[in-house]
């Protein structure tokens, strides 16, 4: 069984004359340990049917399954439990919080559930990441690319599932793009994570080992690169 799957996934906003048809009919399953590129143009789908399988947003009609899981049946409190524990999810700009240290930015998902931490897991996560000196500063005292370092390291910490990274290169130089790919390829080999990015950047997709392109709303190719 995938680890993650799309069945006939819709996406329609507003109604009538001025509804969008954001997703059409997407079908797409993803095995376990894959480290999976989704491209395409702005408009084409590409994070809507991120945010579909990462439990943030509902499909118009199909099905979006993470472990077997309907994600699309889940309420508000159940999506945000199922996003905590078994998704990690990094953004384009970075999304920490402002008034607490890089140390707790990266333990949230943890701390918000109670859970105990894993010292071993975590040293291993921040020395990977190259954030071990950085863990009592601000994140106001960071750079971009450091900032998104938390990010990646906020979404292990749960030993997620599935990582999901929508754009995480978006915000960023060329230089620190390159080193933030790099870093999520190291993730994926070092703990095994299966990875789904979203880019417009043909060079951050030719980093993965499939890559599939979207356009308007619909799949148009898959192409293994192993």
């Amino acid at each position: 069984m995938p680890l993650a799957e799309c069945i006939g996934v819709e996406k329609t906003y507003g109604s009538g004359a001025a509804a969008v048809h954001a997703l059409r009919g997407v079908d797409l399953s993803i095995e376990a340990g894959e480290y999976v590129a989704i491209m395409g143009a702005s408009g084409s789908g590409k994070s809507t049917l991120l945010h579909i399988m990462g439990g943030i947003d509902v499909p118009t009609a199909g099905q979006a399954l993470v472990d077997g899981q309907d994600v699309s049946t889940l309420d508000a409190t159940q999506a945000a439990l199922f996003r905590r524990r078994k998704v990690g999810i990094v953004y384009q700009f970075f999304n920490l919080v402002p008034t607490t240290t890089v140390k707790r930015n990266i333990l949230m998902p943890l701390l918000l559930d109670r859970r105990e931490v894993d010292p071993r897991f975590f040293t291993e996560i921040v020395e990977a990441l190259g954030l071990a000196s950085r863990l009592d500063a601000m994140p106001s005292e960071l750079s971009g690319g450091q900032q998104q370092r938390v990010a990646i390291a906020r979404a292990l910490i749960y030993r997620p599932m599935l990582l999901l990274a929508d754009e995480p290169t978006g915000n960023l130089d060329q230089r620190t793009s390159r080193e933030i790919i790099d870093l999520l390829k190291l993730a994926h080999r070092s703990f095994h994570q299966t990875t789904v990015i979203v880019t417009h950047d043909e060079a951050v997709a030719l980093k993965a080992d499939r890559v599939i392109v979207m356009e308007d709303g619909r799949l148009i190719s898959d192409e293994s690169r192993r």
